[in-house]
């Protein structure tokens, strides 16, 4: 038996879910966090480090679209798990690759990991939302952000003081995930016979909302590119910050991941709220302050001393993470038959974007400099004055 609310949300599916994306994305956050040891070990340069977040979020966004669609035609419950395995296998090669292309290879199968993971678990929580769809992406995505965040943590605590060969030791996440996963998979019929009873009801009482192409092609436009900038802004903290922290202000490695564990634990904190403030108000209003809300915060940070700049990049990541579940939920409400599709979609977006944008930031920082990199950045929000070409659907809530 799961827990059910009154509006028919199984919160402890969406609990295990959000515990399964905690573990997998805080698997993938140890990348960026080792950069600086990969760096030095490997001497590395800027172009290199971007490369190697390009390879692993490019793995991750060319399946992502594809599992969608073959699972929104036969879903297929227990696949998370075996993304489980690439992740895992991927980790503990990178923890003993000794080149290169070896680490390639290693970010890569971690991405994969990642492309088979997403789809379902996004079918999954979509399912088992019932009435409160904010509420459960939020929790489904705060799993993720928080482990995000975690990785900065583990990597000062565990990878600097323990070496490269450490990673392994993270391979028992992986394997608590997989237990998880093999739970959450059992309840997926119960779940999915839900959710269709619950549309029926619906389409038994309002009459259901077909969208004409050019406003689902709209829409899907302007919502990539709006995930292009903001997933850019990301990638100069995810990549970048700790970089930035060292060369700016002369912190050591544990210091300046330890502020970026504080930068991403704010995006946690921020998909939470906005996905529970997209249930009050809707996903458009919450995507246009998202989006051009931290621009005087982003304007501001390239400039101001160590103190602030703590400040400013928790503000700026608790507003703009607040975006992404109701950019989510959004595409889903245009496609409301094609879920996998728009989770594989999305979160292949969140990968493939961030890591073309990860290498052109790269490139930038090695030309002119970390500092230019995030001067020229905060000038990214602009770009949510786009929000304003989004079709405004009518909204189903819980649907």
């Amino acid at each position: 038996m799961t827990i059910a609310t009154r509006s028919g949300t199984h919160l402890a599916v969406l609990v295990a879910l959000g515990s399964t994306h905690l573990l997998n994305d805080m698997m993938q956050s140890l990348i960026p966090a080792s950069y600086p040891i990969l760096k030095e070990a490997y001497a590395l340069d800027f172009v290199q480090i971007g490369m190697i977040t390009l390879t692993f979020q490019v793995a991750g966004a060319m399946l992502q679209p594809v599992v969608g669609m073959v699972t929104d035609r036969r879903p297929a419950p227990y696949s998370p798990v075996v993304g489980m395995m690439f992740t895992l296998s991927g980790l503990v090669s990178l923890a003993y690759a000794h080149g290169y292309a070896m680490i390639l290879f290693s970010v890569a199968s971690i991405g994969i990991g990642s492309s088979i993971f997403h789809p379902e678990a996004t079918r999954t929580a979509r399912y088992a939302a019932g009435g409160r769809q904010g509420l459960a992406q939020g929790i489904f995505q705060v799993g993720g952000q928080a482990g995000g965040a975690l990785g900065p943590v583990f990597a000062a605590l565990i990878v600097v003081p323990w070496g490269q060969p450490s990673l392994a030791w993270f391979a028992v996440t992986a394997l608590m995930a997989m237990m998880l996963l093999l739970w959450i998979g059992s309840k997926q019929s119960q779940l999915s016979a839900e959710f269709t009873a619950m549309r029926a009801r619906r389409r038994a009482t309002v009459e259901p909302v077909t969208h004409a192409p050019l406003t689902i092609g709209i829409g899907l436009v302007v919502l990539t590119f709006l995930m292009f900038t903001k997933n850019t802004y990301n990638e100069s903290f995810r990549s970048f910050y700790t970089f930035y922290l060292i060369e700016r202000f002369d912190l050591s490695i544990p210091a300046s991941q330890l502020m970026l564990f504080v930068f991403l634990l704010a995006a946690a904190v921020g998909v939470l709220i906005g996905g529970i403030v997209g249930d009050r108000i809707g996903r458009y209003r919450i995507i246009w302050i998202s989006v051009l809300g931290p621009l005087p915060l982003t304007l501001i940070l390239p400039y101001v001393d160590l103190f602030w700049t703590g400040v400013l990049t928790i503000a700026i990541n608790l507003i703009m993470a607040s975006a992404f579940a109701s950019i989510l939920i959004y595409a889903m409400d245009l496609l409301p038959n094609r879920i996998g599709l728009i989770g594989g979609l999305f979160y292949g977006l969140n990968f493939g974007l961030g890591g073309i944008a990860a290498a052109l930031l790269g490139v930038l920082a090695d030309s002119y400099g970390v500092e230019t990199v995030y001067r020229i950045c905060s000038f990214l929000p602009l770009a949510g004055l786009l929000a304003w070409f989004l079709p405004r659907i009518d909204e189903e809530g819980g649907g």
